[in-house]
C-alpha cells in the first residue's frame, strides 16, 4: 500500500469524534463498559496516525521547528501507548483521557503537515474554502487570529480539551 493511499484512509473527523467521547465539554464520564472499547479505539487511531505524522515530518528540513514538534509528539504518543492504566478507581478513565489528549496533538500535527484546514469551533475539516468564514471577520481579534470556522459554528464555543 503506498503512502498516499494510507493517508487517504486517515479520517481525522472520526478520530476527533472518538476523542469527544472522553473529553466532552461536560464532565460526564463514559460508563465502565465503554472505557475499554474507547481505549482500544484510541490506541488503534494512534497506531495508524503515528507513522503518517512521522513520515510527513520527516520530509521537512532537519532544523525545521514544525518537524521537531511533530516528532516530539510522536515520541510522546509512543510512550503513552507503551504505558498502562494505573491501578485503582478511575485509572482506566485517566489513561484513556491521556491517550485522547495525545491523539488530539497527533491530529493537529497531521492537519498542519498536510495543509488541512479545520474549523476551530467544531474541530471538523473544512472541505471547501467557500464553506468557511475567516474568524477575524466574526470575532474581535483585530486580525490577530487567522483561523476559519463553518458559518454554522460562528457563535459556537470551541470544545474544551
Amino acid at each position: 500500500m503506498n503512502t498516499e493511499t494510507r493517508r487517504d484512509n486517515v479520517d481525522v473527523d472520526v478520530m476527533r469524534q472518538t476523542i469527544a467521547a472522553l473529553l466532552p465539554p461536560s464532565e460526564d464520564l463514559p460508563t465502565g463498559l465503554e472505557v475499554p472499547a474507547l481505549t482500544e479505539t484510541l490506541r488503534g487511531h494512534m497506531t495508524a496516525l503515528i507513522p503518517e505524522v512521522e513520515e510527513l515530518a520527516g520530509r521537512l528540513h532537519r532544523d525545521d521547528i514544525p518537524r521537531y514538534c511533530a516528532l516530539a509528539c510522536v515520541g510522546e504518543a509512543r510512550g503513552k501507548l507503551r504505558a498502562r492504566p494505573a491501578m485503582g478507581l478511575g485509572g482506566d478513565v485517566a489513561y484513556a483521557r491521556k491517550l485522547a489528549r495525545s491523539l488530539i496533538a497527533l491530529c493537529d500535527h497531521f492537519e498542519s503537515l498536510t495543509g488541512q484546514v479545520m474549523c476551530v469551533a467544531c474541530d471538523r475539516a473544512i472541505r471547501r474554502p467557500d464553506d468557511a468564514v475567516p474568524l477575524d471577520q466574526v470575532s474581535n481579534s483585530a486580525g490577530a487570529i487567522t483561523a476559519r470556522v463553518h458559518p454554522d459554528c460562528v457563535d459556537a464555543p470551541r470544545p474544551r480539551r
